[in-house]
């Protein structure tokens, strides 16, 4: 969330600098007025809540001098009424502000490129070259079929559409990918592991920015009077560690890697990549996250992304990083890194992972704080978000880029140790 005082005295700056997003947000006008009007009802309110102290202080001396205070008393009664219906235009008025803030995206930074949609996406960073295959490529739905790794049918059969099971040595790939990654980012990388829950509760998914903007994709749980939702990614769980918490800025940053099974309901998706298991509705989802100074934030962003980077150089699998433009850029992010893998499968780089920094539109939006000090203010941390990778498709990019003439799938070396074997087949 955006600083309401911040936004008001720099209106015209913000209102350009969001309209990169492609998007009509002169709506954000309205703030000053609705400000102007919140200064005007709490000076009344302030204003008759002294009148009614002092009023009440006159009733008290006439009724110890057993007095009349029969006209102070008709008067502090009215007075009552007065007040509670200027606080209730208060509310009114902190709501509208409130719901405007709230859907309201994050103001991209400086170094973003400008551009209308993915399009505008700047390629910044290629490694590796794309394999030459002599014989005919399959994709990763065909070698899983083939190979009896990856079960469509029966999984549609359980649940429906965009579901799998991962039988065999499709599921010992899974679980070997979790593991690396995991091992990877903490033991390598110095990430403290975490295994956060898988459902949350409404604050902390407003916190990250999923609502309101993106209730249509969650999933809802409900338990009696309980209502919460599938988490999306590991971010809303491992964000929310810290909602509501005053840090002690020496102990930043914090880094913290997270593996969860995400959920989405992919609702505006239709259509768009609906074989396979590229746009799942559950999938795996190794999940970096970061915690820090906002002086620090830009140098911790660039260490993330090695970080990610990484685990596509262990598997050795082609790859390429581009920055996305403000088009593309998500709700809640000021800059964001995509890595794409190479998928032959598609004959295209396709995207494996983002690494984000939303600086401190979360950390307001959920009150993380820090202080630098013992007698210094608190701050608002910055909170950066990686994956560290999406699971699913990497195990895409492994069955697609290792895949032989016969149809078996070579086991990255990085790999042997977890798998157990060297082949699939």
């Amino acid at each position: 969330m955006l600083d309401l005082r911040w936004v008001i005295e720099n209106i015209e700056e913000v209102i350009k600098k969001l309209s990169t997003r492609n998007a009509d947000f002169s709506y954000l006008n309205e703030l000053v007025l609705l400000q102007e009007q919140r200064k005007i009802v709490i000076a009344d309110v302030e204003t008759k809540k002294a009148l009614r102290n002092t009023q009440s202080k006159k009733i008290g001396e006439l009724k110890r001098n057993k007095q009349d205070a029969s006209h102070f008393l008709d008067e502090v009664a009215s007075l009552g009424d007065e007040i509670k219906d200027l606080d209730d235009q208060l509310k009114n008025i902190e709501d509208k502000i409130f719901n405007i803030l709230s859907v309201t995206p994050n103001i991209p930074h400086e170094s973003t490129p400008i551009g209308k949609d993915e399009n505008d996406n700047i390629e910044i960073k290629k490694v590796g070259t794309p394999r030459v295959f002599n014989f005919p490529i399959k994709d990763h739905i065909e070698l899983g079929e083939k190979l009896n790794i990856l079960d469509f049918e029966r999984a549609a059969k359980i649940t429906g559409a965009r579901f799998i099971v991962d039988k065999g040595l499709g599921a010992r790939l899974e679980r070997s990918l979790i593991q690396f990654m995991m091992d990877l980012h903490a033991h390598q990388h110095g990430y403290t592991e975490i295994i956060p829950p898988y459902i949350v509760n409404e604050k902390s998914m407003f916190a990250t920015g999923q609502f309101p903007k993106f209730r249509e994709d969650s999933f809802k749980v409900t338990a009696g009077e309980n209502v919460w939702y599938l988490n999306p990614t590991a971010e809303v769980p491992t964000i929310n560690l810290h909602r509501d918490e005053i840090i002690d800025g020496n102990q930043l940053p914090f880094n913290y890697c997270a593996f969860t099974t995400a959920f989405r309901s992919e609702a505006g998706s239709a259509g768009r990549d609906t074989r396979g298991i590229l746009r799942q509705h559950q999938f795996n989802k190794v999940e970096l996250i970061k915690f820090t100074k906002p002086e620090e934030s830009y140098q911790e962003l660039d260490k993330m992304l090695l970080h990610s980077e990484e685990v596509l150089k262990q598997l050795e699998i082609p790859y390429r990083i581009v920055t996305l433009s403000t088009g593309d850029l998500g709700f809640g992010m000021a800059k964001t890194y995509d890595l794409e893998v190479w998928l032959p499968g598609q004959n295209m780089y396709r995207e494996i992972g983002s690494i984000s920094n939303a600086e401190d539109f979360q950390a307001r939006r959920a009150n993380i704080r820090f202080k630098r000090s013992k007698e210094s203010k608190t701050e608002y941390v910055h909170t950066l978000n990686g994956s560290g990778l999406a699971v699913g498709r990497t195990m895409i990019a492994i069955m697609e880029n290792y895949q032989n003439k016969d149809g078996t799938i070579t086991v990255p070396k990085v790999l042997i140790p977890y798998m157990k074997v060297s082949v699939i087949e």
